[in-house]
């Protein structure tokens, strides 16, 4: 009886607290924080499962809530902003389990080279060729060209071939989470153990997402994804205008 009470009683004070946070630009940070946090808990309870990637939960659990809310995603970005300013100083610090690994990077240095140029340019021939395949616009083809960077580097030189920059940021995401969620079951199928290798590819093909993913299951797999994703985004950066344009045309 008394836990009902309670309940009740706290009642108004929620609805003070959502009245306070729809007004405040700290709605979008809250909301991210607790989406996120409650897909974490969900992949965790699953035992760590790919197919629970808890960027992909949180992305679904956002949707819903500024759905459901009618909160338009200005306002959500006022907020959520806070956390899009720290991916920055988080990229950076991806430089200290690579300095940790510097021995091993060097020792593979050329088998790396040689597999990211591989996987940069089959990401950019690939996706154009697929696209244009099942008739889509040269607009559409241009903004799939960049979809296996990380997104502001996707978005810019989305921007710079004539591509649609926000599309380009959805396919980013949407490859990203498919790569963390597949990549796993690929890598088993085709028997491909070494962490390196695993790191590489998955870094290459899901930039950030990808990363945090081979992060979670070892520390090599994760540097050689950071690697991969920060090599990959200034490779691809510089590839994609001739070859998109060639192959669009």
């Amino acid at each position: 009886m008394s836990g009902a009470l309670d309940a009740f009683a706290l009642s108004p004070r929620l609805g003070e607290l959502w009245v306070y946070l729809a007004a405040s630009p700290l709605l979008g940070l809250t909301l991210t924080l607790a989406a996120y946090q409650a897909a974490w808990w969900l992949h965790r309870k699953s035992g760590g499962s790919p197919l629970a990637n808890p960027v992909l939960l949180a992305v679904a659990l956002l949707v819903t809530a500024l759905t459901l809310s009618g909160t338009d995603y200005l306002t959500y970005f006022d907020g959520a902003q806070f956390v899009h300013f720290l991916l920055g100083p988080a990229t950076v610090a991806l430089a200290i389990p690579l300095h940790a690994q510097i021995r091993r990077v060097r020792a593979l240095a050329l088998p790396v080279l040689a597999a990211l140029v591989a996987g940069s340019v089959t990401a950019i021939v690939s996706a154009v060729a697929v696209g244009k395949l099942l008739g889509a616009s040269a607009p559409t083809l241009l903004s799939l060209a960049p979809k296996s960077v990380t997104t502001p580097i996707a978005m810019g030189v989305a921007e710079r071939i004539g591509g649609i920059p926000s599309l380009t940021a959805v396919l980013v995401i949407a490859t990203g989470v498919l790569g963390a969620v597949g990549a796993r079951y690929l890598f088993d199928a085709m028997k491909i153990r070494e962490p390196a290798a695993r790191g590489l590819a998955i870094g290459v093909a899901a930039h950030g997402i990808g990363t945090a993913r081979a992060f979670q299951v070892s520390e090599e797999a994760g540097v050689f994804a950071a690697l991969a994703m920060g090599l990959n985004g200034v490779l691809t950066a510089l590839l994609v205008p001739p070859l998109a344009a060639a192959l669009a045309g």
